[in-house]
Order: C-alpha cells, then sequence, then structure tokens
C-alpha cells in the first residue's frame, strides 16, 4: 500500500494534473466532515448535500483556485471558506425567492399588507441594510464569517486568512459603526 499523501500533496495534484485518484482520497478525506460541520449551520439535509458536492465539483473543475500560500496549506479552512460561501448563496436565493412568492400571492389576492409585514420589511431592507453596505468589505467579511456563517473567531481567521487577533479587532470596529449608523 503507498504512502498516505499530505493535503498539499492531494490538491496540487487535482487543481494541477486532474489526478482523479487525489480528487477520491481528497473526496473521502474531506465530504463526510464537511457535510457534518455545514449540517450544524443549516438543518435542510438534502440542500447541504447539494453544498457539498459543489464544493467538491468546484474544487474538481478548477473554479475553485487553491493555492498554498494563501491557503497556508490548510485543505479544511479552504474547502471551508468555499463550502460556506455557497450555502450562504443557496439560503439567499431561497429565500429571495420566498419573497417573490410571497409578493405573488398578495398581488393575486390583492390583500392589503398589515402592519406588521411593513415593519418587518422596513427592519429587511431599510437602515440596517444600509449600514451594512457601507462598511468596509473586510468588516463585513467577518461579519458574515462570525454573525450569519457563526464560525469562532479562530474558525474565521482560518476562513479569512488573518490573524485571530485581526479578527477580533475588525469585528469589534464592525460592531461600534453599524451602533453609530443605527443610533
Amino acid at each position: 500500500m503507498s504512502e498516505m499523501r499530505s493535503d498539499g500533496e492531494l490538491l496540487r495534484a487535482v487543481t494541477a494534473d486532474g489526478d482523479r485518484r487525489a480528487f477520491e482520497e481528497l473526496y473521502r478525506r474531506y465530504a463526510p466532515w464537511l457535510t457534518a460541520r455545514m449540517r450544524t449551520r443549516c438543518a435542510d439535509a438534502a440542500l447541504v448535500d447539494d453544498v457539498v458536492q459543489e464544493t467538491f465539483l468546484a474544487v474538481w473543475r478548477g473554479t475553485a483556485r487553491w493555492r498554498e500560500d494563501a491557503a497556508g496549506a490548510d485543505a479544511a479552512g479552504w474547502l471551508w471558506r468555499i463550502a460556506s460561501r455557497r450555502l450562504v448563496d443557496a439560503l439567499r436565493g431561497a429565500g429571495a425567492r420566498g419573497r417573490l412568492r410571497q409578493a405573488l400571492a398578495r398581488l393575486r389576492h390583492r390583500d392589503e399588507v398589515s402592519a406588521e409585514e411593513r415593519v418587518l420589511a422596513g427592519v429587511e431592507h431599510g437602515d440596517l441594510a444600509g449600514a451594512l453596505v457601507r462598511l468596509s468589505p473586510e468588516l463585513r467579511a467577518v461579519l458574515q464569517a462570525t454573525v450569519v456563517d457563526g464560525l469562532t473567531t479562530r474558525e474565521a481567521a482560518v476562513l479569512l486568512g488573518i490573524p485571530p487577533g485581526t479578527v477580533k479587532t475588525r469585528a469589534m470596529r464592525a460592531r461600534r459603526q453599524l451602533r453609530e449608523a443605527l443610533a
């Protein structure tokens, strides 16, 4: 039996050479872990399975670029970053479809929008959304990783490729700017 290859060796073989065996080994090594991690973020098992498959398809097709120097040779963090972004995109799409269905139902029935729906729409599309848009991309990325994705400081640091102290500092700065914008 051959010696077990490192994650870096597998990723180089997959991304540079299209090595199917390396890809299969990488999949066997990380798909169960990634699925378990994603299921802590999303209760929809079918959606999680789709996201994991899309993540590995992106690796195989080369649409997700792995660079050892940028990823710090951390395959798990790199795969998690791809999968978490795909999960957020999928959930946003589901939310948009749900809002569209609700809007079409209101148009069909010509119902008057309730006061509660108006308030919720104001919160959803109002000042908070504008305040988030005004944050720098770096601050938004930290908020997305720590608040939306529910990552720990250490996980967010791996995901974003920055030190944990920087994650904490950016999170504090983002919260302060949001408080000021919403005050």
